[in-house]
């Protein structure tokens, strides 16, 4: 009998989280479903073991050493909130394990036990900043969840607005399973104080309830946009497309990217999850992660995790945003960079990308820099 390639695989089916966390785990199942027919790796097929976290960070820690402890294995794929994440951190360190994140975080963080597939800050954040400035105005008002990713996303979003002499009229965070009123108080705040962005670092299920109580408000996109990190394809459905048209997103990929690889990808998503099945940049970050970590193990023929580690580095693959790599550097994954509006249908229109994939710069060593010039512009 031939021995498996077992990986574990943490995403939430269940809590407030999981409706992005599905099409994460939906995602991975279809690359290794991809894997496997074309033969496995070495002739050896990949087996995932899965463990619903239940959008609960604890759980994330803990289901994580089941996976190590009690069935072995070494390589688990997933995470969503970086709660999570950090829960899951000392479990692969202090068993020298992979965990292989692909969710966009607030940077900072470097583990030899992980490989960080998802947007670094300098690969959606500052490009935002810059784009809201130079096209809506220099007053942001902050709206986020109360955890660490909004918070600290935040914090940096303060330092981009300084350097370009922008400001911050307001600032509220909301309980991750916030209801759909908790955010009318904020939205009568700011027809107040009449920013010129808002920005959104709201993430999980009360990500469309903002948007909602936004469009309730008679507020107008066009002139007080709600700009996020965070907002996708998956959650404009839930929110509806009349509600989301003319908000502004920072993605690494959206399901509107013109490519042979992302035209595949997206036939492949619909035909295996239902034609009206949504892709986004949390589950195209998924989907490709898989892809890397099975030509990875190709090269070195084991999963210890040094020369696994090794043979990722450097390792790059064809997504569907464009060509990735690993950058040896720093265990992230080097990104393409865009911004999308959305429209009437509910997909983004790209109006700005990268030229380039854009270098991974978790710390912002290259802080100061301007990010626009590496960008085209695609609208006016």
């Amino acid at each position: 009998m031939i021995e498996p390639w077992r990986v574990g695989l943490l995403f939430s089916s269940t809590g407030h989280t999981a409706r992005i966390e599905k099409t994460q785990l939906d995602a991975t199942l279809l690359a290794i479903k991809e894997i496997n027919t074309a033969g496995g790796v070495l002739n050896r097929p990949i087996v995932p073991i899965v463990y619903n976290p239940d959008s609960q960070p604890e759980l994330y820690g803990h289901y994580a050493a089941q996976l190590m402890k009690k069935h072995g294995i070494n390589c688990i794929f997933g995470c969503y909130i970086s709660s999570g994440r950090q829960a899951v951190l000392p479990v692969v360190e202090r068993l020298n394990g992979l965990l292989f994140y692909p969710t966009l975080y607030e940077g900072f963080e470097f583990s030899p036990n992980v490989i960080y597939t998802g947007a670094s800050p300098n690969q959606n954040s500052g490009i935002l900043c810059s784009y809201l400035m130079k096209n809506y105005g220099r007053s942001f008002y902050f709206v986020g969840s109360d955890y660490v990713y909004a918070r600290q996303s935040n914090r940096l979003m303060k330092e981009y607005l300084r350097k370009d002499r922008g400001f911050v009229v307001g600032e509220r965070y909301f309980a991750l399973d916030a209801s759909r009123r908790s955010f009318d108080d904020v939205l009568t705040d700011i027809m107040v104080t009449k920013p010129d962005v808002i920005f959104s670092t709201v993430v999980g299920h009360s990500t469309s309830f903002l948007y909602q109580a936004y469009a309730k408000h008679g507020l107008d996109p066009l002139k007080i946009p709600i700009a996020s990190l965070t907002t996708s394809e998956t959650e404009v459905v839930d929110m509806g497309a009349e509600v989301g048209v003319n908000h502004i997103t920072a993605a690494c990929y959206f399901q509107t990217v013109n490519s042979k690889n992302n035209r595949k990808f997206i036939a492949s998503y619909r035909k295996e999850y239902g034609p009206e099945s949504e892709t986004n940049f949390c589950a195209e970050a998924a989907y490709f992660q898989m892809h890397l970590f099975a030509k990875a193990l190709i090269n070195s023929g084991t999963m210890m995790t040094e020369k696994l580690r090794s043979s990722i580095l450097d390792t790059d693959v064809d997504a569907p945003q464009g060509k990735v790599s690993i950058n040896r550097e720093s265990g992230h994954a080097d990104l393409w960079s865009r911004i999308g509006k959305i429209n009437d249908k509910g997909q983004f229109d790209i109006v700005f990308e990268s030229s380039l994939q854009v270098k991974a710069d978790p710390y912002l060593i290259a802080y100061g820099s301007n990010a626009i010039d590496v960008f085209t512009t695609k609208e006016s």
